[in-house]
């Protein structure tokens, strides 16, 4: 089930980041409040992933995930296109991923 919880903390949290740049400095209510409860689910939901993931993993997995559809959300949604450093650093952090889930003990423990 932690990783159900954290799949949705990293999609509330994606949801939140991509809506920061729809809320104009906060100015707009209805993305404003998306953030704030993006954020909010976010945050609950990595802390019942804590339960069974050690932060370090959890937080790592969080982040990166994160890091790599936000970018694509960027793409996507504001047409913001990454340079080749952007996307070769974006391959490393899956890569970075990817050898947590497949490499670490600690990532189940």
């Amino acid at each position: 089930m932690a990783f159900v919880y954290l799949a949705l903390a990293i999609v509330a949290e994606v949801v939140a980041t991509s809506a920061l740049k729809a809320t104009d400095g906060f100015t707009r209510p209805g993305p404003s409040l998306l953030v704030v409860v993006g954020y909010a689910l976010a945050f609950f939901m990595l802390s019942l992933v804590l339960r069974t993931i050690p932060v370090g993993i959890a937080y790592a997995i969080w982040a990166g995930l994160g890091i790599v559809l936000v970018a694509l959300v960027g793409v996507l949604v504001y047409g913001q296109r990454p340079d080749t450093p952007a996307v070769v650093g974006i391959g490393l952090i899956i890569t970075g991923v990817v050898v947590i889930q497949l490499f670490s003990r600690l990532s189940t423990h």
